[in-house]
């Protein structure tokens, strides 16, 4: 009997002395639940991280490249040559756009592919070349080079440059059209400067039906 109490006091006393060992140790995996809150919530700033470090190497992107679309619009200027502005680039600066009001000073390059578009505006090959009578168009992606094009108003003024000299215009209006069922006319006998990029250009998605036209007609020289 006393064996047997003795016995059953040290069981007692051990399973107490669990108890609060218990107590005292580590949570172990009562953190897993935490963990997963913590891991939950810096997965979408993360996200957000790479999304902003992104989007500022394509704006970093843009501005090197008017640079050295720049220098190479110099060359033309010079020589009337076609230079490519780094040595693997298959597109070359064939007019400058300037919008007076807003400070917007840009080189526009041979061809609208995306390959084009991701260095600057881009003259559409299939329109009357920059500086001609003609439908001339040029396109640009809507946040980066053709940002500003929200903010064009009907009467506000646009110069584009060449190596012939300079055709000026005055725009005649913003309209937004859907390329599923629209296209541009270029084989009519008008005259006039024709501005394109995605629309609404607070969009999340890239790309998109809908385009943000500007049109404007050529001012008469001196005008």
């Amino acid at each position: 009997m006393e064996a047997t109490s003795t016995i059953a006091g040290g069981s007692g006393r051990s399973s107490l002395a669990d108890r609060k060992a218990a107590a005292r140790r580590p949570a172990g995996n009562r953190d897993v639940p935490v963990r997963r809150r913590y891991r939950r919530a810096w997965l979408p700033a993360l996200a957000a991280l790479l999304c902003l470090a992104q989007a500022g190497w394509i704006h970093a992107k843009a501005v090197l490249a008017q640079w050295l679309l720049e220098r190479s619009w110099q060359a033309r200027l010079t020589d009337g040559g076609t230079h490519a502005p780094w040595p693997w680039a298959d597109t070359w600066a064939v007019a400058r756009l300037h919008a007076p009001s807003l400070g917007i000073r840009q080189v526009v390059l041979a061809g609208d592919d995306g390959r084009a578009l991701a260095f600057g505006p881009g003259w559409a090959r299939a329109s009357a070349a920059p500086g001609q009578r003609g439908t001339t168009v040029i396109s640009g992606h809507r946040d980066t080079h053709f940002a500003w094009l929200a903010q064009l108003r009907a009467g506000d003024m646009l110069e584009l440059e060449t190596r012939d000299g300079r055709r000026r215009y005055q725009v005649r209006g913003t309209r937004i059209a859907d390329s599923r069922h629209e296209h541009l006319t270029l084989d009519d006998d008008g005259d006039r400067l024709v501005l394109v990029t995605c629309w609404p250009f607070d969009a999340v998605p890239p790309g998109g039906p809908l385009r943000w036209v500007v049109e404007a007609q050529p001012l008469p020289p001196g005008g």
